[in-house]
């Protein structure tokens, strides 16, 4: 599949690949290991506060960071945020002190979202409506990329080491990050941001039905990562009694989609589709096989990992389809606009684990799985409201 970048600064989109694949590699190996050693410090009903209080942080941060950009500008912003986010890292892999560990999680767990949003606004300079979804959708390969090999090495460190470890090993992938946008942004031209406070934003958001919807949609994309990254390892760890390692393997193998569909699901959505059709299919896949999950008590490796790489092939669509279409839809003056469509992701963090907590104080965790599956129904109600952009 021949993918035309010849009208942009290829070398450019080239270094962002690049740099996203390296940023997510900070983030997808502690993931699925965050929520376990939030459990080892405290219990299995705080873990969500925790993940709350983050998410809570992350949201403000959304809120405030074009105001930001406006004044200090996307490069120097991203260079003080990664160098940041490392000495929170070094935190968590050295300091002893249970409340400061729980503090610099807090912190850390909130920065990774605002660093996305930088490098969104470096890519949507470099990018057109007539491409966006092939661009998009190699972007976010590139960033699954690095979420594919990640619980497995995870599982791998954990098993050998320490859950520590892999907060040092996320600290030291940084340090390419931060050379890379230091030596290849340092000359990044900022748009005149349109900045409009957070309520006004809201409200032109809610008049644009498409824009609401096409946030509904991200919303509960995001709420299922939530649950699913929190309490899937929980769950196959205590309750079906997979070790680490096997874990590690399941996971891996689950985010396989992520590689293989996005590419073709942008250049479909770009020439033949638009993103209503795949954003249907997607979600009505999630939800069937996420809602299964509670029914298979087996320690049962190939009946998990298949059931778990399905539940993937449907966010693996919606994921490429809400950016797609999002992003044809806006500009890389609109930070407002951006900056709100990525809360999605804080807010589902804040919101699912108060709801989670609840369930699983009176019921069995497997619950949460059949619910989520029925929660992601909604995604077609919002998907077919949608204009198609083709």
């Amino acid at each position: 599949m021949e993918i035309n970048l010849s009208s942009f600064k290829k070398p450019t989109l080239l270094v962002l690949y690049a740099l996203i694949f390296v940023f997510a590699l900070t983030s997808a190996i502690p993931a699925y290991v965050n929520s376990s050693f939030l459990k080892s410090l405290t219990n299995e009903q705080l873990v969500g506060v925790f993940y709350t209080m983050a998410s809570i942080l992350a949201f403000a941060s959304l809120i405030f960071i074009p105001k930001i950009l406006q004044k200090y500008g996307n490069y120097r912003v991203t260079l003080s945020l990664i160098f940041l986010y490392f000495l929170n890292f070094l935190g968590l892999a050295y300091v002893q002190n249970v409340f400061l560990v729980l503090f610099f999680f807090v912190i850390t767990s909130s920065m990774a979202t605002t660093i996305y949003f930088n490098l969104d606004m470096f890519l949507e300079h470099n990018s057109s409506d007539l491409v966006t979804g092939r661009i998009r959708s190699v972007y976010l390969t590139f960033l699954n990329l690095a979420w594919l090999g990640s619980p497995l090495l995870a599982g791998i460190i954990v098993g050998e080491y320490s859950y520590r470890m892999i907060y040092l090993v996320a600290a030291l992938i940084l340090i390419p990050a931060f050379f890379i946008v230091f030596s290849s942004f340092s000359d990044f031209k900022d748009p005149d941001y349109i900045v409009v406070n957070f309520l006004e934003t809201l409200k032109n958001i809610n008049i644009n039905k498409n824009i609401r919807n096409i946030w509904v949609s991200s919303f509960l994309l995001q709420l299922f990562y939530s649950w699913m990254v929190i309490y899937t390892p929980i769950y196959l760890n205590v309750y079906i009694g997979f070790s680490w390692g096997t874990i590690g393997i399941l996971f891996s193998l689950m985010l396989i989609p992520f590689i293989l569909i996005q590419i073709p699901a942008g250049y479909l959505a770009d020439k033949m589709f638009g993103e209503k059709e795949i954003l249907v299919a997607g979600f009505l896949i999630m939800g069937i096989y996420t809602a299964m999950m509670p029914f298979i008590t087996s320690k049962n490796f190939i009946i998990w990992a298949v059931i778990l790489f399905s539940t993937r092939i449907g966010a693996a669509m919606v994921e490429v389809m809400n950016d797609t279409y999002f992003f044809k839809n806006v500009s890389e003056k609109d930070s407002n606009q951006i900056s709100l469509y990525r809360t999605s992701a804080p807010l589902a963090y804040i919101i699912s684990p108060v709801i989670a907590t609840v369930i699983i104080y009176f019921f069995p965790i497997s619950n949460l799985f059949f619910i989520l599956g029925l929660i992601m129904m909604f995604g077609v109600k919002y998907s077919l409201a949608i204009e198609d952009t083709k």
